[in-house]
């Protein structure tokens, strides 16, 4: 069974700070976005 995951708001988006590894949050139903190290999000869908 899939693990239900809340959708991010934007506030939640603009509040993601860079780290020094890049990183992934998940918005649920394969939609994810990733944090640059540089500051860069961007948005990706996963699928098959």
């Amino acid at each position: 069974m899939s693990k239900i995951v809340k959708p991010l708001t934007n506030t939640t988006i603009q509040n993601l700070k860079a780290a020094e590894k890049e990183y992934i949050k998940s918005d649920g139903g394969g939609l994810y976005i990733r944090i640059k190290p540089n500051g860069a999000k961007i948005w990706y869908f996963a699928y098959k």
